[in-house]
């Protein structure tokens, strides 16, 4: 039988949403458990785009210093050109001196994540439980009060005010919870490899290469390039099979700079498999359950805005309801009610915004720009991109919108870290 625990808010999924939102909350006296199913944080080509909009929120939370001491790449510029014109030429340091980060850190995801833990367990409040597999919510009387999860001990309840899913875009406890987005599609998949940099290759930043029907994103990471090749979708497993001695010649040709280092790419095992989804969930809560982050809403790779997006989230829904979580916590009878539903549907009014104007850019660029070209054609560009001035103006209009978002948050929760809570989980006998 399994084993029961409580806490008052439990988060399944370690991610940027999850571990931000554990931490905020903890912050704030608010028992908090997270559960990752993964033994570590190291996994590959996992989002790593620290946008100003995110730095200014570790700023607020002190931990700017403890970033900058990460071993990281700061990218200013993003530009993307065809073989014979710029179509998008920006340069975050052109925006007024009055922002204080005008930067992209390039951080790789599981030290970004590590640098949250590491700080959230200076709150008593917060439990963080790697190798915690969720199996699916605990429901009763109309509202889920918790989830079950699997360890190397076995199985367990843990009971809890509110339950959060922030477990990514294939979130088992959206799924178990019944959750459906709506799907507004892709025109592309992308493989994500590296390159070795050399001191004497030009150009640094972000820059796009469009040719005839294929494109790529070449990343500057200091000692390599990270490259992200577009392919249309459903046509890995074709690429595949034609092998590698098919795709280092495309690579080179897209990336002439390179041509003389496509032969590292000796392994697919090398070459990490993305497929893309734009998605929303039309409500982002059932009673007793919030979804955020990639749960919530599955970002397009382009912009890099995902980890962006699920940490604004995280501080939207800490700033919103950390302060009811805290009060709930003291009533004895907490478990055998239902948080109150208006006051986490408000995550979803905050966040609905800035969440669907971002993914209409997105969608906008897929069907004019990237599903063109994969497709054989030329893109489909607004007039204004024509001249070099309002190629610049909008190429800034765009960096705005995806570096420092449309609805910007900041932390509002307080820190009690002179308030020892109680323990964040409480072991009780299973009845």
């Amino acid at each position: 039988m399994p084993e029961s625990e409580t806490t008052t808010c439990a988060i399944s999924g370690g991610g940027p949403a999850g571990v931000m939102l554990g931490l905020l909350l903890a912050r704030a006296g608010v028992q908090v458990t997270v559960l990752e199913k993964h033994g570590d944080f190291l996994r590959d080509f996992r989002g790593d785009t620290v946008h100003p909009s995110t730095l200014q929120v570790l700023d607020e939370l002190g931990l700017v210093d403890d970033l900058e001491r990460i071993p990281h790449r700061n990218l200013t510029t993003l530009r993307m050109s065809t073989l014979t014109r710029t179509l998008v030429d920006a340069d975050l340091q052109w925006f007024p001196s009055t922002r204080k980060y005008r930067h992209i850190a390039m951080i790789p995801q599981w030290d970004f994540l590590t640098l949250l833990v590491e700080h959230a367990r200076r709150y008593p409040a917060f439990r963080l439980l790697m190798n915690a597999e969720t199996l699916g919510p605990i429901e009763h009387g109309g509202a889920i009060r918790g989830l079950r999860y699997r360890d190397a001990h076995g199985e367990h309840d843990l009971r809890a005010v509110l339950t959060v899913a922030a477990d990514g875009r294939r979130s088992d406890l959206r799924r178990a919870a019944g959750m459906i987005p709506v799907d507004f599609g892709a025109p592309m998949d992308v493989l994500w490899l590296r390159i070795s940099r050399r001191p004497d290759d030009e150009g640094n930043g972000l820059t796009g290469h469009i040719g005839k029907g294929e494109m790529a994103v070449a990343i500057d990471r200091g000692d390599y390039w990270q490259i992200a090749f577009l392919i249309p979708k459903g046509t890995y497993q074709r690429i595949r099979e034609q092998g590698l001695e098919e795709f280092r010649p495309r690579l080179a040709r897209l990336l002439p700079f390179l041509a003389d280092r496509v032969d590292e790419i000796d392994d697919w095992g090398t070459v990490a498999f993305l497929s893309v989804g734009v998605n929303r969930l039309s409500r982002w809560d059932r009673p007793g359950l919030l979804a955020i982050g990639d749960a919530a809403h599955t970002m397009s790779p382009i912009g890099g805005v995902g980890i962006n997006l699920a940490v604004q989230d995280a501080v939207a829904t800490a700033n919103l309801l950390a302060e009811p979580l805290h009060r709930a916590q003291a009533d004895p009878d907490r478990f055998r009610k239902t948080f109150n539903p208006r006051l986490v549907q408000r995550v979803q009014r905050r966040r609905t915004i800035p969440t669907a104007g971002t993914q209409y850019v997105q969608l906008l660029a897929q069907r004019k720009l990237v599903g063109r070209v994969l497709g054989g054609k030329e893109p489909q560009l607004p007039a204004i991109l024509s001249g070099e001035r309002g190629r610049r103006l909008m190429s800034q209009i765009l960096m705005r919108i995806m570096m420092y978002g449309i609805l910007p948050e900041h932390v509002r929760t307080p820190d009690r870290a002179g308030v020892v809570s109680p323990s964040p989980a409480v072991h009780e006998p299973t009845t």
